[in-house]
């Protein structure tokens, strides 16, 4: 039998991850069954539990891998730009799917203890990005400075959970670029 390379099993990995993101997206965490999550992946129950222990790990690597891309976005970019990001993307059926994922991060954050302590770690790499761009931005002299950095951050992680929810419960999208608009007025320097 011929050896699997860590290439392999990492872009296996992957695949796993990215058909489990549609599947969720589509049919929320529990009506993403094992049985579906076959479909989407076009693999066996053994090949996709192989690379996790079980669905509730493989729901969690998707909101960590989701969680990351976040991160990247929020120290390149700000907070403000990954709400435009979803924003644009808010049409998209798998959007919309995502958006229920995160309600369900959000749910299990309240009734889990044990996906609680698992997810903080994530949180906080959210947090922390926020918390470094909005230092370099108020160091860069384009943030406002009278307004404590942590208190802005508050304010973007707000600002993003309501667009999250505002979205999730199906309400339309309309022209909310001009609210981020004013939520990215309100956090700069005039």
């Amino acid at each position: 039998m011929p050896r699997v390379s860590q290439t392999q099993l990492d872009a296996r990995r992957q695949e796993i991850l990215t058909a489990a993101r549609a599947c969720f997206a589509r049919h929320g965490y529990e009506g993403a069954t094992v049985r579906r999550l076959e479909e989407a992946t076009g693999l066996s129950r053994g090949a996709i539990f192989h690379h996790f222990r079980d669905k509730d790990s493989l729901f969690l690597a998707v909101a960590e891998d989701d969680a990351a891309a976040m991160v990247e976005t929020v120290a390149r970019n700000g907070l403000v730009q990954v709400m435009r990001d979803l924003l644009a993307r808010a049409v998209s059926p798998d959007t919309t799917g995502w958006l229920g994922s995160q309600l369900e991060v959000s749910r299990r954050l309240r009734t889990d203890p044990a996906f609680a302590k698992r997810w903080a770690e994530r949180s906080a790499a959210i947090a922390e990005a926020t918390r470094e761009r909005l230092l370099r931005q108020r160091e860069a002299g384009v943030l406002r400075d009278d307004v404590p950095v942590d208190v802005l951050a508050q304010f973007l992680e707000l600002a993003y959970d309501g667009l999250v929810l505002h979205l999730a419960m199906g309400r339309p999208a309309g022209d909310l670029t001009r609210v981020l608009d004013l939520v990215e007025e309100a956090v700069r320097r005039h």
